[in-house]
């Protein structure tokens, strides 16, 4: 008896959360009073992830580790080793942060991911690759690749001298021989096969690239550019699927035109968010979602989830009040309608805000804490069948 439980209790031991999580789940209780609106389908998924997490030991976490890839949204500090103006090693930025230091976020706080490893168990954070800290057993816990202005356009990465998702893939390369040495052939086998991998891309692409150089906007059409963007994340999906990723969430595009920066660039004399530039982060999205469903035909085994961060950002920007902010047209970083890099939201950036739970946006492009808070709890909805 004591060896089928035990026995159990290993095939069981990613699927547990913290108690507190157990009880967060049970009472809908959701931190700081900011909340997204759940449909039934959404309530009963959410039970029943609940639920799953509660029947388990409560000692480790959902899933092995996290790897990711990408962009600003999800960079946890390796632009900070490059020769990059896309930085956020300095303050304000990271104010907020558990030890209220700069760390290369491209936030006030927590980024979403953060938040979802948080939820998912995990006591610290995977480091950024480039970073000292991305050695020894800090890799058991997985890797974060991603680099600010990085994105599925390859020239545009290098033009911004971030880290292009081929470089990128190459990384993860080098981390899976440095995790064999720390883990063991096996277990690291084990950890790649179970890890949740994470993308998040194409903002970058459109807003500091189709939009900005005359070039690509007179060869591409917006719709045209999705599907070359789409033929990249495409074959990126299938090279980390060869090289034994399982389970993936990507995220799509929010929506662009409710950005302060695109706003300020692209909205003239337009009212609120800008339409058409919305108008094409709708159609990539409807783009990614086939794309997405086609890799998931084709791969045996392969896992995906569309994570949808068009929804829940758009409803915060058009109702704030409803979820507890107060600012949705600018962000608290100085004027918050142009900074989004070191010469513009920086220690003596005027007018940068006090209290950043109040607004949906840090600095003109990416969200803040609170922000990234429903963000999270809409992650973890939706990526229910990447963990079960």
């Amino acid at each position: 008896m004591n060896g089928e439980r035990e026995r159990e209790r290993e095939k069981g031991r990613h699927f547990r959360l913290p108690y507190k999580f157990c009880i967060f789940c049970c009472i809908m209780h959701h931190p700081k009073q900011h909340s997204i609106k759940m449909n039934i389908g959404a309530l009963v998924s959410l039970f029943a992830f609940s639920f799953l997490s509660c029947v388990y030991a409560q000692d480790t976490t959902l899933v092995p580790a996290i790897i990711t890839f990408g962009d600003s949204v999800v960079d946890v500090g390796n632009n900070n080793y490059l020769p990059t103006f896309f930085k956020a090693d300095y303050p304000p930025y990271g104010r907020d942060f558990s030890n209220h230091q700069p760390t290369g976020r491209f936030c006030n706080g927590k980024l979403a991911t953060d938040i979802t490893a948080d939820t998912l168990g995990f006591k610290t954070y995977a480091p950024a690759y480039l970073s000292p800290q991305a050695s020894g057993k800090n890799l058991l816990i997985g890797a974060n690749f991603a680099s600010a202005a990085s994105g599925y356009d390859e020239n545009a990465a290098t033009l911004n001298h971030a880290i292009p998702l081929s470089q990128q893939l190459s990384y993860f390369k080098e981390y899976q021989g440095k995790l064999a040495k720390v883990a063991g052939s096996q277990k690291a086998a084990s950890i790649i096969k179970d890890a949740l991998y994470v993308l998040s891309a194409g903002s970058s692409d459109f807003v500091q690239n189709y939009y900005v150089n005359p070039w690509i906007n007179k060869a591409y059409t917006p719709d045209q550019y999705s599907s070359y963007l789409l033929g990249v994340f495409s074959s990126f999906v299938k090279e980390l699927y060869g090289l034994g990723a399982r389970r993936l969430g990507v995220t799509s595009l929010p929506p662009l035109g409710c950005l302060p920066a695109a706003r300020t660039l692209f909205g003239f004399h337009e009212n609120g968010c800008v339409s058409r530039i919305n108008s094409d982060a709708q159609g990539f999205n409807k783009k990614l979602n086939s794309a997405a469903a086609n890799l998931q035909k084709q791969l045996p085994g392969l896992k995906i989830a569309v994570f949808d961060v068009y929804k829940p950002l758009y409803d915060l920007v058009q109702s704030p009040s409803k979820s507890g902010f107060v600012e949705a047209n600018r962000g608290c970083c100085g004027t918050g309608t142009v900074e989004t890099t070191s010469f513009l939201c920086n220690p003596k950036s005027p007018g940068t805000c006090s209290n950043a739970t109040q607004y949906v946006f840090w600095d003109s492009v990416h969200p803040s804490e609170a922000a990234n808070q429903v963000l999270a709890d809409a992650l973890i909805i939706q990526g229910i069948s990447l963990i079960t």
